[in-house]
C-alpha cells in the first residue's frame, strides 16, 4: 500500500510542477501577446497561448482522475484562474484628483434660426503623467456602464456598418482628456524604440498644443508601447466600443452636443450642416486641444479635428460583435488588416463626426493630415 502511495504522491507532485510551468510559460506568452502589434505575431502568440490553456486542461484533469473530485480542489489552482490572471493587468495608479468643467448642449432652434445652448457644470477624475520637461498626459476616468452601440435607421447620415445596435458593457478606464498634442509626440517619440522607430516631428500643421497627425496605427501603437514601458502601466488604443462609450459620455444623440453641431462646438468643414444645424467657419487646419466644450465625461475633441486609431479591426457592420467592451480583432495572417478610425475631422462633414460613425482604412500603416489618436490605460482588461 506504501509503494502505491508513494507512486500517486511522485505522480500528483510531477503534476502539480508541470502546471506550474504551464502556466508561467502561458503568463509570459500573454504578456508578449498584449506588447505585440504584428498581426502574424500576433497570430502565433494567441495559438501558442490556446495550446497552453488545452496542455492545462489535461493537467487538471489528470490530477482530479488521481487525486478525486474534492482533493484536487485545492491541489492545484485552476486553469480558468490562471487566465483570468494573466489577463488581469497590474496597474499601479498615482492618486486621482477632480476637474470641473462646462458642459454644453443644443437645445433647440430660436425664431432667428440661432443655436439655443444649455450650459451645466461637471465634475471628472483624472491622474497625470510626468513625461518630463514639464510635459503632461492627463487621463480621465472613463465610469462602468452599459450603452447603446451604434447607429438607429432613422438617424441621419448613418449606413449599415453602424447597425444592428447592440447593447455593451463596458469596464472602467482611463481615457486621455485630450488628443495626444505633438509636445507629447516628441517627449514618448525620444524614449527608447520598442518595435519601430518614430519621427519626431511628423505632423503638417504645428504647434506643442495641437494634435499630432501623419501618424500610422503602427506609430500610434509604437508609442503606447514605449509610453508602456516608461510609466509601468498598461496603455494602448482605445477599442470601438469603448470610444463610441466615452464619445457619447451617456448620450444617445448624433454628437455629445446633441441632435446637431456648430462649428462652435467642434472643428470640421463648417460648408455642411447637420440637421437643422446652421453653417460655419471652415479652418482647413487643426485647432489645439482643448479649444472646443467637452463632453459630460470631461473629454475634448472627440467630434472633429483629426480622426482617431482604434484597435479593432474593420469589420462591415456589427454582426457578431462583442458585447463585453473589448476589441474585436481578427487573427489572421494579413499584415495590413484594415483598420478603424472614429470622430471626424477638421476637413469632414460634420456626419462623418457623429458618435456612431466608422471610417475603414486601406492599410495601418497609412497615415495623413487629419488622423491622430487618443490612449487608453486599462483597468481589469488587456486584449
Amino acid at each position: 500500500m506504501a509503494e502505491t502511495f508513494n507512486t500517486r504522491d511522485i505522480q500528483v507532485k510531477a503534476l502539480q510542477e508541470l502546471f506550474e510551468h504551464l502556466s508561467e510559460e502561458y503568463c509570459v506568452v500573454m504578456k508578449q501577446y498584449v506588447q505585440e502589434y504584428d498581426a502574424r505575431n500576433r497570430l502565433l502568440l494567441k495559438k501558442q497561448a490556446d495550446n497552453l490553456v488545452e496542455q492545462m486542461q489535461q493537467v487538471e484533469a489528470e490530477l482530479k482522475q488521481l487525486l478525486g473530485q474534492k482533493e484536487s480542489v485545492n491541489a492545484i489552482p485552476h486553469w480558468q484562474d490562471v487566465v483570468k490572471q494573466a489577463q488581469k493587468p497590474q496597474i499601479s495608479l498615482p492618486n486621482l484628483r477632480e476637474f470641473e468643467f462646462e458642459v454644453v448642449t443644443v437645445r433647440g432652434l430660436s425664431p432667428q434660426k440661432e443655436l439655443i445652448l444649455n450650459r451645466r457644470l461637471e465634475t471628472a477624475k483624472y491622474f497625470v503623467e510626468d513625461l518630463g520637461q514639464g510635459i503632461r498626459l492627463e487621463m480621465v476616468e472613463i465610469p462602468s456602464g452599459r450603452f447603446t452601440m451604434g447607429a438607429p435607421i432613422e438617424e441621419s447620415g448613418s449606413d449599415d456598418s453602424e447597425r444592428p445596435q447592440h447593447r455593451v458593457i463596458v469596464s472602467t478606464f482611463f481615457m486621455g482628456k485630450y488628443l495626444i498634442t505633438q509636445a507629447q509626440w516628441r517627449a514618448v517619440a525620444a524614449l527608447p524604440k520598442i518595435n519601430r522607430d518614430l519621427k519626431p516631428d511628423p505632423s503638417n500643421f504645428k504647434g506643442d498644443n495641437r494634435s499630432v497627425e501623419r501618424v500610422s496605427w503602427y506609430d500610434a501603437v509604437e508609442f503606447c508601447a514605449r509610453l508602456s514601458l516608461k510609466t509601468k502601466r498598461e496603455y494602448r488604443l482605445p477599442s470601438e466600443a469603448e470610444w463610441e462609450y466615452a464619445c457619447r459620455a451617456g448620450t444617445t444623440t448624433p454628437f455629445y452636443f446633441g441632435e446637431t453641431i456648430t462649428t462652435d462646438l467642434a472643428n470640421y468643414d463648417g460648408n455642411y450642416t447637420y440637421s437643422d444645424g446652421p453653417e460655419g467657419k471652415y479652418r482647413e487646419e487643426t485647432t489645439p486641444v482643448g479649444y472646443f466644450p467637452p463632453n459630460a465625461f470631461g473629454l475634448y475633441d472627440m467630434h472633429g479635428n483629426v480622426w482617431e486609431w482604434c484597435a479593432d479591426s474593420w469589420h462591415e457592420n456589427y454582426a457578431g460583435a462583442p458585447t463585453d467592451g473589448s476589441a474585436w480583432v481578427d487573427f489572421n495572417d494579413n499584415d495590413n488588416q484594415r483598420p478603424v478610425l472614429r470622430g471626424g475631422s477638421w476637413g469632414d462633414d460634420p456626419k462623418n463626426c457623429r458618435s456612431a460613425y466608422r471610417l475603414i482604412d486601406d492599410r495601418r500603416d497609412n497615415f495623413d493630415h487629419d488622423i491622430g489618436f487618443r490612449v487608453v490605460c486599462a483597468v481589469g482588461r488587456t486584449y
